[in-house]
């Protein structure tokens, strides 16, 4: 169904981690230990009241939706690719925030392209699949700790001279959640791509820096016959990254594409966590 426009609750934890973070924040890993301990036990606690207070497959199905991305990237990977489509590189470049932390300054087409698509690829887990796997093994709570911990990240899981200490437990808590969720997301898109997809991710997916997104990126890079991977800029830090994939160099139809693939993943998952939550009782 997508996210609203305005009062989402995640929006809403957002603002509290803000505002937390002013009170808290000191260049040293306790306190990043601190803040998110505090705001992820928060989440949990929340989770366990809203799962006891309202037992019935309607506050699963409200829990689930709020915490699931999938239909709004999605949607933000398409307006990048009319954009592009269009030649807007000033327009693209200012969408580009919505999908990732990369520094959009300066991208030419084909970087932007690249970007788009990764950013689908590694998304498609951290906005879809991880939340259902959560969700299928730990119910409301599991739900609300992970996009706790991922919005967490996303916030201040930053290699920089802020975050580098204090955001240390918020980036490893999320590689620690996103463990097996990526690797479900890897093998659900090999198994819509093929051998050769799974070629791929088992040759290149351990070469990422994220012990995570690389499983992703090399899964979608194979399965679309893209080469992904190469340098990219988050906020002045320049990363060099190891090229996935044999394929040529991703163009804008491939944004569409890997939109496509992500939207069969996350339907496959759907239907698998369905499946586990049942076995669960």
């Amino acid at each position: 169904m997508g996210d609203p426009r305005r009062g989402h609750p995640v929006a809403g934890f957002g603002r509290v981690a803000s505002r937390l973070e002013r009170a808290v924040y000191r260049d040293s890993r306790a306190a990043g230990v601190l803040y998110a301990g505090l705001l992820v036990g928060g989440a949990g606690l929340a989770g366990f009241a809203v799962e006891r207070a309202c037992r019935g497959p309607w506050a699963t199905a409200l829990a689930t939706w709020a915490v699931l991305g999938g239909t709004s990237l999605g949607r933000e990977g398409l307006l990048m690719a009319d954009a592009l489509g269009r030649g807007d590189l000033e327009g693209a470049r200012a969408r580009l925030p919505h999908l990732c932390a990369r520094d959009p300054k300066g991208l030419r087409a084909d970087e932007l392209v690249r970007a788009t698509v990764e950013s689908v690829a590694e998304n498609t887990s951290d906005a879809a699949v991880a939340p259902l796997v959560w969700g299928a093994v730990a119910g409301i709570p599991g739900l609300f700790v992970y996009r706790a911990v991922n919005t967490l990240d996303a916030m201040v899981g930053y290699r920089n001279a802020r975050y580098e200490r204090f955001g240390w437990a918020a980036a490893r808590l999320d590689d620690v959640m996103n463990w097996v969720p990526a690797r479900v997301t890897g093998a659900l898109v090999a198994s819509f791509g093929g051998p050769g997809a799974w070629r791929v991710l088992l040759r290149d997916g351990g070469n990422h820096p994220s012990p995570n997104a690389g499983r992703c990126e090399a899964a979608f890079a194979g399965a679309l016959g893209v080469r992904l991977g190469g340098t990219n800029s988050y906020g002045g830090l320049v990363e060099r990254r190891p090229e996935m994939g044999d394929g040529r160099a991703p163009r804008v139809p491939d944004i569409g594409r890997a939109v496509r693939l992500s939207a069969a993943v996350t339907f496959a998952a759907a239907g698998l966590a369905a499946v586990v939550a049942w076995r669960r009782g």
